[in-house]
């Protein structure tokens, strides 16, 4: 592989989404390490997992939306692989053969060190299957659930209540109600990264059939809908602070409301789709930024 074809299959993972599966991890790691459970083992373990699940997410997305004619001349968002002719629709079904055989070898080797018991490790194996059919069926297959408006659940699902949730189980040993606020505040700014992707293709993905909730809602409640998950991370965050740190800093997250308080604001006053064409990375960095912070709080406040 030359370094050209290899720039393109690094663009096709599309690294700048990546962020989001680091943050669910290292909010999990934290919560877990201020329960005195911290494995930096089962950590980086659980952290390759969620990366090879997103990247093979972005690689199914760019199969089946281009297969589907979803990725046109007419889409905003940048080109993906096989849109742009780069990467054919076969050499993308076998890169996304390979990510699942990396998937299942990371995630096998993640369950047998973590899992002490035969019913955990099932669980997780089923989790894990259920993680992989998801990110393929979002946009592949003849019922794609991303092109009915149920991809919003799924991100929800899986970049907060599994991906933090499931991190802290398995360092822990047990789950606990309380986890659930960072893991929905961390779920909740993940499909703010997917809400403005879709309010950016909102036009061309009516036309092609994809109804994604923001079509189903329309260009304004659609807006709306993005404060709404952007306030309701904060107050997720907020809650955990109160109820459970009883510490300064484990209210540092509160140093990115500024940013993320401009940005709900520059949607909201977004003219159209290409006015929200730079704000997807924006999101991104914000989202990141309030995990970093609120897991780095609570390290803080359990030292």
């Amino acid at each position: 592989m030359n370094s050209s074809s290899l720039a393109i299959w690094l663009d096709a993972a599309r690294p700048k989404t990546l962020p989001l599966a680091v943050a669910s991890i290292v909010c999990g790691s934290a919560v877990a390490g201020w329960q005195g459970s911290f494995s930096a083992l089962v950590a980086g373990l659980a952290l390759l997992t969620a990366l090879l699940l997103q990247i093979l997410s972005n690689l199914a997305n760019d199969y089946g939306d281009a297969v589907k004619g979803t990725d046109n001349e007419h889409r905003l968002g940048p080109q993906r692989a096989i849109q742009s002719g780069l990467v054919t629709p076969s050499a993308m079904r076998n890169a996304m053969i390979l990510n699942i055989l990396l998937t299942v070898t990371s995630g096998l080797s993640l369950i047998f060190i973590a899992c002490n018991n035969l019913q955990d490790m099932f669980g997780f194996m089923l989790l894990g299957l259920m993680a992989i059919a998801a990110s393929i069926a979002y946009t592949v297959g003849n019922k794609p659930y991303g092109y009915r408006g149920l991809g919003d659940l799924s991100v929800l699902m899986f970049f907060g209540w599994l991906g933090v949730a499931g991190t802290y189980y398995l360092q822990t040993g047990q789950i606990d109600s309380v986890i659930m606020l960072p893991a929905t505040a961390c779920g909740l700014l993940a499909v703010g990264v997917l809400n403005i992707n879709n309010l950016r293709d909102i036009d061309n993905d009516r036309a092609c059939g994809k109804l994604t909730l923001a079509v189903r809602m329309g260009p304004d409640w659609g807006r709306k809908y993005h404060l709404f998950l952007l306030a309701g991370s904060v107050l997720c965050l907020a809650l955990f602070a109160a109820l459970e740190l009883h510490s300064p800093f484990g209210w540092l997250f509160v140093l990115s409301a500024p940013l993320l308080f401009k940005h709900g604001k520059q949607v909201l006053q977004s003219a159209d789709g290409a006015a929200l064409r730079p704000m997807m990375a924006t999101m991104v960095k914000c989202a990141l930024l309030t995990n970093l912070l609120f897991a780095a709080g609570v390290v803080l406040a359990a030292g």
